[in-house]
């Protein structure tokens, strides 16, 4: 399996170093996950050298099927399932029983086995391995676990920490952590990783720049139905009123695109270029500038609940409908 190379290059200089904890850190959508494995897969690995896993021994098989007796992957049983990875017996057969649905957070459940598989004996000789993967999801007493492990861990295990957002880390973990934070890609990395992941040449441009460089972010994006084809369209739908712009969009996208729209139209206020839309899509749109500080405001404050079981409908009509007003409250801009 071909690594990025701008995954690659990270994977050498972390693998040279020496510890027991690392913390990685950085805006989504630049390979968290994707190193975390790196060096995971290393660490276990039977025949790794200073440049990662051989990806062909035994060791780099069971983590290819999941099956690793020395790897524990402590994440939300959202994250679990979505990566495809086996849900403990306890979690799955609550899900399946229909007692609960699968958490977001990092449960305590989780954190208890992983504190008692750090204590375990390695079954394979190479140590043992704990991607805690997005750290942000831990809760204060699933954090407070993970810190005593941090700070006696038994035997031979090292721990790799990925979030987005190390702030909502406690500052114990990080400070227990040799702390990364990911490099980004150029834009010809970039381009070369979304053209090794099958994306059409000619939508590699748009899809960069709506996921403002970042390759992960890019890549859904041109996977996703026709998103992309419609990005350019936002800011003047929401001028207008027209949330069919935003269908079959998930809530955490709708918002990303708003407060995308927002960070442009920022930026043009103060004479700088738009990141993520091209600068003919706010053609004859400018803001008062009050009201558009106050919406950005607005729209943070909307990211710390956007995961609540909210009305798909009516989210989309309040974000529309603020947008329409903010957008609306200033002089045309001129083409």
């Amino acid at each position: 399996m071909t690594v990025a190379s701008w995954i690659a290059h990270q994977r050498g200089v972390l693998l040279s170093q020496k510890g027991h904890a690392w913390l990685l850190q950085g805006p989504s959508g630049l390979g968290h996950y994707t190193l975390a494995m790196e060096l995971a897969r290393a660490w276990l690995c039977e025949n790794a050298s200073g440049e990662g896993a051989c990806g062909t021994c035994g060791s780099c098989h069971a983590i290819d099927v999941r099956t690793h007796a020395d790897l524990c992957m402590l994440m939300p049983e959202t994250t679990v399932l979505e990566l495809e990875w086996p849900l403990s017996e306890k979690a799955q057969s609550e899900i399946d029983d229909k007692k609960r649905k699968p958490s977001k957070e990092i449960r305590v459940d989780a954190m208890r086995d992983a504190v008692e598989f750090s204590q375990r004996t390695s079954a394979r000789g190479r140590g043992k391995v704990v991607v805690v993967f997005p750290a942000e999801q831990m809760n204060h007493v699933t954090a407070n676990a993970l810190l005593k492990t941090l700070e006696e861990p038994a035997g031979d295990v090292r721990f790799v920490l990925a979030t987005e957002s190390a702030h909502q880390l406690l500052p114990t973990i990080r400070s227990r952590c040799i702390s990364h934070t990911l490099l980004w890609p150029t834009p010809q990395d970039a381009a070369a990783w979304l053209t090794g992941q099958g994306v059409d040449a000619t939508k590699i441009a748009s899809a960069l720049q709506a996921g403002g460089g970042r390759p992960e972010v890019a890549l859904s994006l041109a996977r996703s139905g026709d998103a992309l084809s419609r990005w350019a369209d936002i800011p003047l739908s929401l001028k207008a009123g027209d949330g069919s712009v935003f269908k079959d969009w998930s809530a955490a996208h709708q918002l990303d695109a708003v407060q995308k729209t927002c960070h442009d139209l920022m930026t043009l206020a103060v004479g700088a270029e738009p990141r993520f839309f091209p600068k003919k899509a706010f053609q004859g749109i400018q803001p008062d500038t009050v009201a558009l500080s106050t919406w950005s405001r607005q729209l943070k404050e909307s990211m710390k609940t956007i995961d609540h079981p909210f009305n798909a409908g009516l989210l989309t009509e309040s974000l529309v409908s603020n947008a329409q007003s903010v957008l609306n409250s200033g002089q045309p801009r001129k083409p």
